[in-house]
């Protein structure tokens, strides 16, 4: 018998569907017509055991115990999918051939290979099935074209790598400075990981910019000028090299006595035209939505949060079925889907809200081609894009969101929006002046968008941001009008934006703005940035949750505990540039030019030293603070038996003695995001200890 294990039921169902048939479905697998079983994980189906599970008397949390490495990495299986591993289990006994079918990147590599050595057989004997595509044919195409498992080892080591290093970094650290933060009264876990952490900085740091903002006046001067036509328009003065003294770091002229004067001079005083620059410009409509993307639409347009976003896409998925993949980090789509095109859209229209696109449905044209249809960059998961699928009702929000995934998907059936760009020079009394304007030709996809710009939008034109849509008059070279009055306009610098879920998401996949280090800056500049698509929000949850983020209106704000932790941490654990380094290692491995022991040997070493800094001072500025957990009756009962911050019970785990082997998990327990889910659940203690 021949055994596929896909990543998840979706990409089993698609395997089924593309292998002869009849199917025989089964609960948790498919057997179809030439005898082979279809099967499949439900994300990660074991995680990294406890720290008691390696001696009991690690339960109390204290210095002495740390750093922290098992000798020898221990799984467990998850509760939540017992069920399906144990079909899994009977399944694999009776195999004779098994395919991978994780999702062709490292941590569906990992994901699968864990399974299968977990369950009594070797990785490297398995086949492997690579599909990044879930229409039929491709997968057809990918059945035809099995490759040995063992030619992606170093893939998985990469993942697996990774997943300790952020198991060791965050329970050790999370340990000392919690242990710390009891010694000045600090009620609640002080969590620290290669992820939340520099998060948490990025927030830290915004508000502390802000809060030492100074606001300064600065002078703009601004010319009415006519034509003979009686045709008015604005210019505005560019000032000279000989007025640099009077300039900021970003040319704002801070004097108004020389804005003064330059608007005395140039009132009623004739203003020639020294330069008249028109070019016709196209833009491309916004590719269709990832993740992160359409998170951060839906928090601009709708103040909808990331989590909130998630959860709604895994309903329109699951449930309605009416969106593809929604964890996905792409933009791009394969060309195989362009063939759908218009039975997608029928359904669109018959969807609720569909009818918000009827303006532009005479204007679809389902031969054009964007530039988003590019088999070259769709990696493990294509864009998120709507299905076939019919739903009767949405909710509002649902709504909402299926409407921003949707109308990403048209606009590349629409024109390229065609605007005409002017600028303007012009010399008054030995002064130059410059106009920008915009005049739209043909609107194309942009019918599609309000006026409230999404950031698909943005990022898809941004030039057309600085050009206010206007029209100029006809002006050429030489030609000489009137400047009727000259005015000094008073503005005043403004401190940095505060975060919003938008602006923190984009931060956190934009990270490398972040970073001065050039060579860090482009490694993280082509990676995922900090987190994945699947944990970011997450991630952001789980800061909010330790109180060290609070929503204030629309803007997300650092707490005093917050601040305190980040003012506790040595810097580096609170910058980016930690991931940035260790995806270069990574990519090593992946390449074979590295091994596992490269990453996890000066991490063990790394995160020894940390913890003794830990110790060196006491973070004085979280004295009193946190949040103490609700009592209960249970709780008392436990208290009584442990000792804790707040009523969190302590816990620890192995002595570090060095990491060996490569074989292992990504458990709950190394992720952020997971740790949101157990937190949720109420399980209070290995809360504390799952840390990215």
């Amino acid at each position: 018998m021949i055994l596929y294990i896909a990543e998840k039921p979706s990409l089993g169902r698609a395997i089924a569907g593309a292998l002869p048939g009849p199917q025989q479905k089964q609960e948790g697998y498919i057997r179809v017509g030439d005898g082979a079983v279809v099967s499949w994980c439900v994300g990660h189906m074991l995680e990294q055991a406890e720290p008691e599970a390696y001696d009991p008397a690690f339960k109390r949390w204290c210095h002495e115990h740390l750093p922290i490495v098992p000798d020898k990495w221990q799984l467990v299986e998850k509760r939540q999918t017992r069920k399906q591993l144990s079909v899994l289990r009977r399944l694999v006994k009776q195999a004779d051939t098994i395919v991978h079918a994780g999702d062709p990147d490292r941590e569906g590599q990992l994901l699968v290979d864990e399974v299968i050595h977990h369950l009594g057989r070797q990785p490297m004997d398995v086949q492997r099935l690579l599909i990044n595509d879930l229409n039929r044919d491709a997968v057809r195409i990918a059945l035809g074209q099995l490759r040995h498992n063992r030619e992606f080892a170093a893939l998985s080591t990469s993942a697996l790598a990774r997943s300790r290093a952020d198991w060791l970094y965050g329970i050790n650290l999370t340990r000392a400075y919690t242990l710390q933060g009891r010694k000045v009264n600090y009620r609640g876990v002080l969590s620290v990981g290669r992820v939340q952490t520099p998060v948490l900085g990025l927030v830290v740091r915004r508000d502390a910019e802000i809060e030492a903002f100074v606001s300064k006046p600065f002078f703009d001067v601004k010319a009415e000028v006519c034509t003979d036509a009686q045709e008015h328009f604005d210019a505005r003065w560019v000032p000279s090299e000989a007025c640099a003294r009077f300039l900021d770091s970003e040319g704002r002229n801070l004097s108004r006595s020389l804005a003064e004067n330059v608007a005395g001079r140039i009132t009623d005083k004739p203003a020639r035209v020294t330069q008249v620059e028109r070019n016709r410009k196209r833009s491309r409509p916004p590719l269709p939505h990832s993740l992160s993307s359409l998170q951060i639409d839906a928090a601009r347009q709708y103040r909808l949060s990331a989590q909130r976003v998630l959860d709604i896409c895994q309903t329109l998925y699951e449930q309605h079925k009416l969106i593809t993949y929604p964890r996905s980090d792409c933009r791009y789509l394969p060309t195989g889907h362009h063939t759908e095109a218009e039975a997608v859209v029928k359904a669109i229209e018959a969807n609720p809200g569909g009818d918000r696109f009827s303006k532009v449905s005479a204007s679809l044209d389902f031969r054009r081609r964007s530039g988003a249809w590019n088999d070259s960059k769709v990696g493990a998961h294509h864009a998120i894009i709507p299905t076939q699928g019919r739903a009767r009702a949405l909710s509002e929000d649902e709504a909402r969101v299926y409407g921003l995934v949707c109308r990403n998907y048209l606009a590349q059936f629409l024109a390229t929006h065609e605007y005409a760009e002017t600028k303007v020079e012009l010399d008054i009394e030995g002064g130059r002046f410059v106009c920008n304007a915009r005049q739209d030709i043909n609107p194309g996809w942009r019918e599609l968008f309000t006026s409230n710009k999404s950031s698909a939008e943005s990022n898809a034109d941004r030039s057309d941001a600085r050009a206010p849509t206007m029209a100029l008059p006809a002006l050429t070279q030489g030609q000489v009008l009137h400047c009727l009055d000259g005015k000094v306009v008073e503005r005043h610098t403004s401190p940095p934006a505060r975060f919003t879920d938008a602006s923190l998401l984009s931060a956190m996949t934009g990270i490398a703005a972040f970073i001065t280090d050039r060579d860090l800056k482009k490694t993280l500049r082509e990676t995922d940035g900090l987190g994945t698509e699947a944990t970011r929000a997450g991630i952001i949850e789980l800061l909010f949750r330790r109180g060290f983020l609070v929503r204030i209106s629309k803007h997300i704000e650092s707490t005093p505990a917050g601040r305190g932790l980040i003012n506790a941490l040595p810097e580096s654990a609170t910058r980016p540039d930690r991931t940035a380094r260790w995806e270069i290692t990574l990519a090593a491995i992946t390449e074979r030019s590295a091994s596992y022991d490269t990453l996890m040997l000066p991490l063990i070493r790394e995160v020894g030293e940390l913890v003794i800094e830990s110790q060196r001072q006491l973070p004085q500025g979280l004295s009193g603070l946190g949040q103490a957990k609700p009592s209960s009756p249970r709780r008392r009962r436990r208290k009584a038996a442990t000792s804790g911050a707040g009523g969190i019970a302590k816990r620890s785990a192995p002595r570090v003695k060095g990491a060996k082997g490569t074989k292992g998990t990504k458990g709950a327990s190394d992720t952020e995001a997971k740790d949101a889910k157990v937190a949720k659940r109420g399980r209070r203690i290995k809360s504390a200890e799952r840390t990215k």
